[in-house]
This record gives C-alpha cells, sequence and structure tokens, in this order.
C-alpha cells in the first residue's frame, strides 16, 4: 500500500484516471457441440434409464470412503439423514495420475458447479471425469449473500493448517485425513489427495472477497448425481 503523501496522491490520481471497462466476457463460452455444452436430451435419457445397482454404502460422519465406479456407471450421493457436506476427489482407476482438477474445472464452468456441470481431469488428459446429470439443490441458486451450492472456491480441511492457526491443536479428522486413509488402500498415499469438490457445501465470498460457508441446505434425501465419463 502506498506510504507516502506523494504516492497515495499518485495513486488516486491514477484510480481516477482509469477508463471504464466494458461488462466482461467469461474465458470459456460453451458453444454447440463444445465439450462445455452437454447433449440434453442424451443425459437426459441416461438419467431415466433402468439401472442394475452394483454397490451401495452409508458413510459415517468424519470418516471417509475411496470406491471404483465402471465408465458409464451412474453414482449418487445423498444426504440421508439432513445437513451434510463432504469432499470428493477423482481418479482414473488405471491411472491415478489423472486426477481431478479442481481449478481448471471452475474455470470451465463456475465457482458452484450443478446438473449438466462437469468434473475435469488435469493435464495432459484434460477430459470430463464424471457430469453431473442430477441435482436435487439445483433450485438454491444464490442466496443473500452471495452464496451457492457445490463449493469448487475453496478446499478440504487439514490437520496443517489447523494446527497452524490453532497454536499446536491436533485433530486427525479433518477431510483431508479422511480421504488419505481412505485411497491408502487402493495403494494410494497422503500426496495423491488433491483439492476437492465441497458436496452439498454453501460458500461464496463476502464485500472484501474473502472466503465464507453458510449453512448446508440439504435436507434428507437429498442428492447429486454423476456418469461416470471413463
Amino acid at each position: 500500500m502506498p506510504t507516502t503523501t506523494s504516492e497515495i496522491d499518485s495513486s488516486a490520481a491514477r484510480l481516477r484516471s482509469r477508463k471504464p471497462i466494458s461488462p466482461p466476457v467469461p474465458a470459456y463460452l460453451p458453444t454447440a457441440g463444445s465439450p462445455l455444452t452437454v447433449n440434453k436430451t442424451l443425459y437426459r435419457a441416461i438419467q431415466q434409464a433402468p439401472r442394475v445397482l452394483l454397490s451401495e454404502f452409508t458413510l459415517p460422519i468424519r470418516s471417509g470412503r475411496a470406491w471404483k465406479s465402471p465408465a458409464g456407471s451412474i453414482i449418487r450421493i445423498s444426504t440421508p439423514e439432513g445437513p451434510q457436506v463432504g469432499d470428493l476427489n477423482l481418479w482414473n482407476a488405471h491411472n491415478p495420475r489423472e486426477r481431478f482438477w479442481a481449478s481448471r474445472t471452475r474455470q470451465l464452468h463456475s465457482t458452484h458447479v450443478s446438473k449438466g456441470g462437469r468434473l475435469w481431469s488435469c493435464l495432459p488428459y484434460m477430459r470430463p471425469l464424471l457430469t453431473i446429470i442430477a441435482d436435487s439443490l439445483a433450485w438454491y441458486g444464490r442466496d443473500e449473500h452471495g452464496g451457492r451450492v457445490h463449493d469448487l472456491l475453496g478446499t478440504r480441511c487439514d490437520p496443517y493448517i489447523n494446527e497452524v492457526l490453532s497454536g499446536g491443536s491436533r485433530y486427525d479428522f479433518h477431510c483431508h485425513s479422511n480421504l488419505t486413509r481412505a485411497v491408502l488402500p487402493f495403494g494410494l498415499a497422503e500426496s495423491d489427495v488433491h483439492d476437492v469438490i465441497n458436496l452439498f457445501q454453501v460458500t461464496g465470498l463476502d464485500e472484501k472477497k474473502r472466503y465464507f460457508m453458510n449453512p448446508c441446505p440439504a435436507s434428507k434425501g437429498d442428492y447429486i448425481k454423476f456418469l461416470a465419463e471413463c
């Protein structure tokens, strides 16, 4: 920040002389046939098609679990007991170097995603890992504070920042810790855990552009459904 009178005066003058800027255009706009635009007819048919249940489980709070989903399968994640949030990581089961890229997904779609959004993999693979085909919280939209649901702004909580900010307090059931324990049986390690999508989490930026979290709006039985693309 400016510290001298001349610097303050110079900054004020530059601000006054700054020319108006036209409304911005999104950097990545979906066009017909683009991978950013899903075929609504196709994905509606997939959503409504008969299914065979491959597996199901209930995940206790403050825990994690990893599982394999074949390409073409539908993954349904729900809140069977009411408000609950969860951090999701994604890997290609045949090549775990290909994994979810939260920041690129945020650029290609939005800071928060819903039906029709895709979760993209990292370089050099750069393809959709999952496509959202249904979302019972799509109605939430933007709340009075600017918050939206299914967050790509933030990342997982972790024991390291907790220890830094709390002055040494330790707690080992952060999302990062839970994800790490979940993937160990699959031959992955803590270093393979990456930035997440915070499912059912409402977040935004306040008037000073600081990250905030609002209460989860999910009720008993709310869900989000994905198609495994690869």
